[in-house]
C-alpha cells in the first residue's frame, strides 16, 4: 500500500513524498493520522538535524499526532479496527537500570516514534503495549494530539514543588511554556508568564490565564518587576526556565527566594556550560530541578488533562494547513507566526 509522507533527507531537506506503508510486524499497528502538529523539536530537528530521531536517511518526520487503527498486527490485544487512539513517541524497555527503578524517561533503550507527517504511521509493539491509547469518543483528534508535548510538561510539574498560593514565574511562553504555566494555575498558584511573541503573551492569558504577563521586549531585564510581584519583594517560589539557553539559565537564580526553587526545564545545546553563584544553592537553600521527557504515567495524565477540559490546548492552534506544506508551516511555528500549526491529510 501506498502513501503521502513527509520525509527527512538532510538538514532544511525534507520532502513530501510517495512512500510504502509500513507493513504491521507482530504485536504493530498502523494508524490512519487524523491530526498532527508542529513542534519545536521538529524545527531544530529540520534545521540541524537529530542524533536520536534521525538515525539513518530518508527518514519519516514529525511525532505529535492521534488517528484510528487502520490495521493491526499479529498478536495485538486491546485493540481493534477503527479504535480512536492516540500514540505517544517513545516507549521505555522495562528492564533496564533505570526503568527497574521506576526512571523510564531515562530509559537507556528509549524507543523513539517518527514519522507522524503522514497519512498513516506504524506503531512498534513496545510503544502499543504501553504508550497506545484510546481517547474518548467525544474528544476531537487535534486535542487528543497534544498529549505528548502536555506529557512533558505534566511531569515536569509533577515534580515541581508547587503549592496552592505559590508564586510561580515562568520565562519562555512557547507552546511547553504556555502549557507549564496553564498546569501551575491549575495547582492554585499565582503565575507570572514572561516572554517576547505579540501572539504568546496574548495566549498566556487567554490559555494559561496567567495572573501578570511581562514583555520581555519592553523590560528585557524583568527582575526588579518580578520580585515586585512577590510577597516581601522576596523572590518567587519557584521559577522555570522554559527557553532553553544558558544565559536563560543564569538569570533564573536571581528571581527566587531562598528556599525556593529554580527548574531549567529548557534544554541547552550539549557541551554548554553555566555559572551559578554557589552561595545562593547552599546558603539560601535554593533547589534545582530538571526534567526530561515524560513516562506512561504522565501521558495517561495528559489524556485526562485534557479529556476533562482543565487544559484547552485548542486554543494554542494558530493555523490549520495541509501536510504537504509541512514545511512551511515549521518555518512559521520557528519564526513565531504560530503557536502550533495542525496539519491534517
Amino acid at each position: 500500500m501506498k502513501m503521502k509522507a513527509v520525509r527527512y533527507y538532510a538538514p532544511l531537506d525534507i520532502r513530501y513524498e510517495e512512500v510504502n506503508v509500513k507493513e504491521p510486524a507482530e504485536g504493530e499497528v498502523i494508524v490512519k493520522v487524523e491530526a498532527a502538529l508542529t513542534c519545536g523539536t521538529d524545527v531544530k530537528t529540520l534545521r540541524r538535524g537529530h542524533p536520536l530521531l534521525i538515525k539513518e536517511v530518508p527518514s519519516g518526520f514529525g511525532h505529535e499526532f492521534s488517528g484510528t487503527i487502520f490495521k493491526l498486527g499479529e498478536g495485538v490485544e486491546g485493540f481493534k479496527v477503527r479504535d480512536r487512539v492516540v500514540a505517544a513517541n517513545s516507549a521505555p524497555c522495562g528492564e533496564c537500570f533505570f526503568c527497574r527503578r521506576g526512571e523510564e524517561n531515562l530509559c537507556e533503550n528509549l524507543y523513539l516514534l517518527n514519522g507522524a507527517y503522514a497519512q498513516y504511521i506504524t506503531i512498534p509493539r513496545l510503544i502499543v503495549e504501553k504508550n497506545l491509547i484510546k481517547i474518548p469518543d467525544n474528544l476531537s483528534f487535534k486535542k487528543a494530539a497534544f498529549c505528548e508535548p502536555l506529557a512533558n510538561v505534566a511531569h515536569g510539574i509533577g515534580r515541581t514543588p508547587i503549592k496552592p498560593g505559590d508564586t510561580v514565574g515562568i520565562v519562555g511562553i512557547g507552546p511547553i511554556g504556555l502549557m507549564f504555566a496553564r498546569l501551575a494555575k491549575l495547582k492554585g498558584a499565582k503565575v507570572i508568564a514572561m516572554g517576547r511573541n505579540p501572539l504568546k503573551l496574548k495566549a498566556a492569558k487567554d490559555f494559561a490565564e496567567a495572573d501578570e504577563i511581562i514583555d520581555l521586549k519592553k523590560y528585557p531585564d524583568p527582575k526588579e518587576i518580578i520580585l515586585g510581584l512577590t510577597p516581601e519583594g522576596r523572590g518567587l517560589d519557584v521559577a522555570v526556565e522554559c527557553v532553553g539557553l544558558p544565559e536563560i539559565w543564569e538569570q533564573m537564580f536571581g528571581l527566587v527566594r531562598r528556599g525556593g526553587t529554580v527548574h531549567l526545564f529548557g534544554g541547552c545545546s550539549s557541551g554548554t556550560t553555566v555559572n551559578i553563584d554557589t552561595r545562593r544553592i547552599h546558603y539560601d537553600e535554593v533547589n534545582v530541578v530538571s526534567v526530561f521527557h515524560h513516562t506512561p504515567k504522565y501521558f495517561r495524565e495528559a489524556l485526562d488533562l485534557i479529556a476533562s477540559g482543565r487544559v484547552d490546548v485548542e486554543k494554542l492552534i494558530t493555523k490549520t494547513m495541509q501536510m504537504k506544506y509541512a514545511k512551511k508551516a515549521l518555518e512559521m511555528h520557528q519564526n513565531g507566526e504560530a503557536i502550533k500549526i495542525l496539519l491534517e491529510n
